[in-house]
């Protein structure tokens, strides 16, 4: 084997290893004491009308709550897809051929 393809396979390996750890590390799905299922959720459920006044539960969560984490979550998407656009564009050159 080349260096090349034997320096990937070791990091291909490596990787596999980490990710069979941390997945390995993680709770039991489903029980109740796992990180999930803490207060925030009950404080949500109990005290969303109040503090926000929106009838709507998910949207008192996302547009009250959460603002913040959704807009730069769409600020990443559309800096991700212009990237895209910009990249895959294709440029014509001088004299009006392509």
């Amino acid at each position: 084997m080349k260096l090349g393809t034997l320096a990937m396979l070791l990091i291909f390996l490596l990787a596999a290893y980490v990710v069979l750890v941390a997945v390995a590390e993680l709770p039991p799905y489903g029980m109740v004491g796992n990180p999930s299922h803490n207060q925030v959720s009950q404080r949500y459920i109990e005290n969303a009308w109040e503090e926000t006044g929106v009838l709507n539960m998910i949207t008192a969560i996302v547009l009250d709550y959460r603002a913040y984490d959704t807009m730069f979550e769409t600020i990443v998407l559309f800096t991700a897809v212009l990237a895209v656009i910009i990249t895959l564009k294709t440029t014509e050159r001088e004299g009006g051929g392509k």
